[in-house]
């Protein structure tokens, strides 16, 4: 399982629960309101001035260990 910057943060979270922790981590805490259906984790990221890359990478990390 790996991530891309243009998945939907929603199916991100159903790859595996535990990326909840790493969004939370990144200031990302609507996981549950409707942008996270339709928002890809690259939209989010510039909304919300995260870098795309640190977040991916921390979330194929963490996919790669489960």
């Amino acid at each position: 399982m790996t991530v891309s910057k243009d998945m939907k943060i929603i199916d991100i979270l159903k790859l595996d629960r535990g990326t909840a922790n790493i969004f939370s981590q990144h200031g990302l805490h609507c996981l549950g309101c409707p942008s996270a259906n339709g928002e890809s984790l690259e939209d989010a990221c510039m909304v919300h001035s995260i870098d795309p890359d640190e977040l991916l990478g921390e979330l194929n990390a963490h996919l790669a260990t489960v």
